[in-house]
């Protein structure tokens, strides 16, 4: 997008500025000074990124040939060579007494308060920003979208900022290359030198000729999927979201947000914990930012534990206060799933759910349900986000996630971070006592957490090789069998699912054994038949060490020292068993040829949080 450099000269002095449409920075000069001032335009017009760049470096000059000099210079220390400017120039334009008519001003702040309004958090590219302006049914903008938003930005209703911005240090010679540069971009934070550079790794920030602006252009390659971030063109939001509509009420007793929810006492407790946490963050209570960090709470809660319903009474607190919130999942089949229990729990809430296709992408509500990639659209647009399973993928050791994820919360908003197995980073910080958190260490059930039985098993590659099963876990598999269990049955790799499904076979010929991953088109109908038990033995991958409930079941993990499953992916799956009350002692084997140390820490982890609920009284 191409954006001109200017400086108008009025009775306070002169400034720098950069402009999309100058028809709109003519209307608002002359609204603001009538025809006392003057502007000074550079021609020709620059990509959004240089002008930005050029108009943070200039400073305001006595006259017009020391302002095309020192415009001159700029350009140099952005990299722009001497032939590429040796053209420019500039025009002058005095401003003159008329300007919009009343009936057009009129218009025209009734135009910015809607797009404004409709922005309200959002973080949009100008695509996206034109579809939102599309489902607003907003025809001025449509058919005038440079002129509105440029005036909305010069008023400093709105921000408008490239979307890959350049490293530059001070005093870097102008001869150097662009791509010698680091490159940042703003929606995802993924950042890195510019690929093509000897001796530097291929960087998600990529440069190539821009149709747009006509020249070289950076944009993001990480989060393409999402729409271009470029170098020229800019990124929209609103300038300030301080104003959210917070009502004041009167200091409450917290069990008024616990008593609704039927909790159980170990749900409850950790729910009251979070909801202090809430009602001691001063800016949640009385609508006022206290730090520009928002504080985070963990509800580090074992598998099975009912973390859903647990923060049903913050996501109460929150919305009585005029808030926004947010619950950011990782996949989109939870999204689907958490919808129709926040409808059922919030029936007078307006619930929008957004993931890649969702039909409500530019619906505003007071509760939003997204997959953690669409806060990216966002910045510090709710009060309170809830970020489930931080430990999953994708989230988990993805810094484009993570950056985005930290972004959308309002400046005095608070974050609720959920998860059975909390990365390292936040596991020392909770044993320091630097991170606020709740410990929920027992099911509703108040059976103890099966803890994983070690089963010296030769490698599944070996058996595969030799078509046969080890004794000891073909006893195992068929004892529980025998009592009825339902049988997951984990594997390192989707390459191994079908063989041993078929070495499975030959020993249980009476039993429907049946495999599924991440490549499986019925994989849900798999799952749906599973927990129905016309499948009774089901092998998988990682894909079900999450969200999968089934009442009575088993649980073998197959080649448990592969690096592939670290301790979190082991509590995970162990997890599946004994999550009901009619059969609380599901069975757990971790089968592997070695013990690994994470083996020894899931064991470890779980027989601690065991230890913990006997202390409290929560295991019966």
């Amino acid at each position: 997008m191409k954006a001109f450099v200017y400086a108008v000269t009025t009775a306070e002095g002169c400034s720098w500025h950069v402009s999309l449409d100058m028809r709109a920075d003519r209307d608002y000069w002359t609204d603001q000074a009538g025809n006392r001032f003057k502007l000074r335009v550079l021609e020709p017009a620059l990509s959004f990124g240089q002008a930005c760049e050029i108009k943070r470096k200039m400073k305001a000059s006595p006259s017009s040939s020391d302002m095309l000099q020192s415009l001159r210079t700029a350009a140099r220390e952005i990299g722009l060579y001497p032939e590429a400017v040796a053209d420019w120039k500039l025009w002058e334009w005095n401003g003159t007494a008329e300007g919009l008519s009343e009936e057009a001003r009129i218009f025209a702040n009734r135009t910015m308060n809607a797009m404004c309004l409709a922005l309200k958090g959002r973080y949009l590219l100008m695509e996206e920003f034109m579809g939102l302006m599309q489902h607003e049914g907003s025809q001025a903008v449509a058919e005038s979208p440079t002129y509105f938003l440029q005036l909305a930005w010069i008023q400093g209703r709105i921000e408008l900022e490239v979307g890959v911005e350049l490293d530059r240090n001070e005093g870097r010679r102008w001869s150097l290359l662009p791509q010698t540069l680091k490159g940042k971009c703003k929606r995802c934070g993924s950042q890195g030198m510019f690929e093509g550079q000897a001796g530097v790794e291929a960087s998600p920030v990529r440069w190539t000729h821009c149709a747009d602006c006509g020249g070289p252009c950076a944009y993001c390659e990480a989060c393409l999927t999402m729409g271009r971030a470029r170098y020229c063109t800019p990124i929209v939001r609103v300038n300030s979201t301080s104003d959210m509509n917070k009502v004041l009420l009167a200091d409450e007793a917290m069990e008024v947000y616990l008593q609704a929810w039927g909790l159980s006492d170990v749900q409850a407790e950790a729910s009251g914990l979070a909801l202090q946490f809430l009602k001691a963050n001063k800016s949640l209570s009385n609508g006022k930012a206290q730090s520009p960090t928002a504080p985070r709470f963990l509800i580090w809660a074992v598998t099975g534990a009912g973390k859903t319903e647990m923060i049903f009474p913050m996501v109460q607190y929150t919305l009585a206060r005029g808030g926004r919130v947010a619950i950011a999942t990782p996949r989109r089949d939870v999204v689907l799933e958490l919808k129709p229990r926040l409808e059922k729990a919030f029936p007078h809430t307006q619930v929008v759910t957004l993931y890649g296709g969702s039909e409500q992408r530019w619906e505003q509500g007071e509760l939003t349900l997204a997959t953690t990639h669409q806060l990216m659209r966002f910045r510090h647009a709710f009060d309170l986000v809830i970020v489930d399973e931080i430990d999953a993928y994708p989230y988990h050791n993805n810094p484009m996630l993570i950056y985005a994820a930290e972004k959308v919360c309002a400046l005095g908003g608070a974050y609720i971070l959920l998860s059975a197995t909390p990365p390292e980073e936040l596991q020392r910080a909770v044993k320091r006592n630097r991170l606020p958190h709740a410990r929920v260490a027992a099911r509703y059930h108040r059976h103890p957490l099966p803890e994983p039985s070690l089963l010296t098993c030769p490698p599944l590659r070996q058996m595969l090789a030799q078509n046969g099963l080890n004794a000891k876990l073909k006893g195992h598999l068929a004892a529980s069998l025998e009592r009825g269990a339902q049988v997951f049955v984990f594997v390192p790799k989707i390459a191994m699912v079908e063989p041993f499904v078929a070495l499975l076979r030959q020993s249980f010929s009476s039993v429907n054994v049946q495999g599924t991953s991440s490549k499986d088109a019925d994989r849900s109908q798999k799952v749906t038949d599973f927990r129905a038990t016309s499948i009774r033995m089901l092998v998988t991958t990682t894909i079900l060490e999450r969200g999968v409930t089934i009442p009575k079941s088993d649980v073998f993990i197959l080649d448990a020292d592969s690096p592939v499953f670290d301790s979190a992916a082991l509590v995970q799956m162990a997890g599946r068993a004994g999550r009901s009350a009619q059969d609380p002692r599901g069975r757990v084997y971790f089968a592997a040829k070695e013990k690994t140390r994470s083996q020894l820490h899931a064991r470890r982890q779980i027989a601690e949080m065991n230890v913990i609920a006997r202390k409290k009284g929560y295991i019966d």
